[in-house]
């Protein structure tokens, strides 16, 4: 009961956090709102998607921009680890009579929470583009964003963990998600990339988690720049999950200075 309490507290904390900073929620929609609208309108006349997905290349990049506010927002949801540290709120949780173990999953769950929640809203931009998904389109999005939200949101504890300063977090974090985002088949399909770059999209997590929001907004009989089918999707993106909560369950388990 005692971790539950831990867990509960600590989600709640990071979702008030998040909406007594008006900056922080305008900044979240309006930035993937603008890249979106700057890319799609930008390409559209110059990039066909094969195969007729979506009516547009802005349609065909909606999934895309929804994965990089999933990605971004997760990860960057830990940076408070780091800011804690030095503020002293890390060091107090962490010699409460409560498992290390609810300290990850009650952030993990914040920061999941949070990213899910403002992919959703960004839903509402659907009407712009002529697409009306059903309700199981809706339920597959909703696994996915959960699915990649509870991934990369571990991901980061597990490596704000380990940093001392916010600018070193920014630079490892930007290491690892911009090549991740590029290469998942959001701005361009992988049918058409080199051969190298393919079996890199193959590889990558974060393309399931695309090919499975394009399959839920885009009609789930659709094959052209897609990986894999639904269920291949839901698998990959949960047991990536799984794989990155207990990386960061052995991250912050393990002492701060060795004996």
């Amino acid at each position: 009961m005692q971790a539950l309490r831990t867990i509960g507290a600590l989600t709640g904390r990071e979702m008030l956090k998040f909406v007594r900073d008006r900056s922080r929620v305008l900044g979240a929609l309006a930035q993937p709102l603008a890249l979106w609208v700057l890319l799609g309108l930008g390409f559209q006349n110059t990039f066909r998607p094969p195969g007729g997905v979506g009516e547009s290349y802005v349609s065909f990049l909606f999934p895309g921009i929804l994965a990089l506010v999933l990605l971004f927002t997760a990860i960057f949801s830990t940076i408070s680890i780091v800011e804690e540290r030095t503020s002293g709120f890390l060091q107090a949780v962490m010699v409460a009579p409560t498992p290390r173990t609810a300290l990850v999953f009650g952030t993990v769950l914040g920061g999941t929470l949070l990213a899910t929640v403002q992919a959703l809203l960004f839903l509402g931009a659907l009407p712009l583009i002529d697409l009306s998904p059903g309700g199981s389109g809706i339920a597959m999005v909703a696994a996915i964003c959960l699915n990649t939200g509870l991934a990369f949101t571990a991901l980061g504890v597990a490596i704000a963990w380990r940093m001392d300063t916010t600018r070193g977090f920014h630079a490892v974090m930007n290491l690892f998600l911009l090549p991740l985002w590029f290469l998942s088949g959001a701005m361009f399909p992988v049918e058409g990339a080199a051969p190298v770059l393919q079996w890199l999209v193959w590889g990558n997590p974060v393309s399931y988690a695309v090919s499975g929001l394009r399959h839920g907004l885009h009609g789930f009989a659709t094959e052209t720049a897609t990986l894999a089918g639904p269920a291949v999707c839901l698998a990959v993106t949960g047991g990536f999950a799984i794989l990155m909560i207990g990386l960061a369950v052995w991250q912050v388990r393990q002492p701060f200075f060795e004996t």
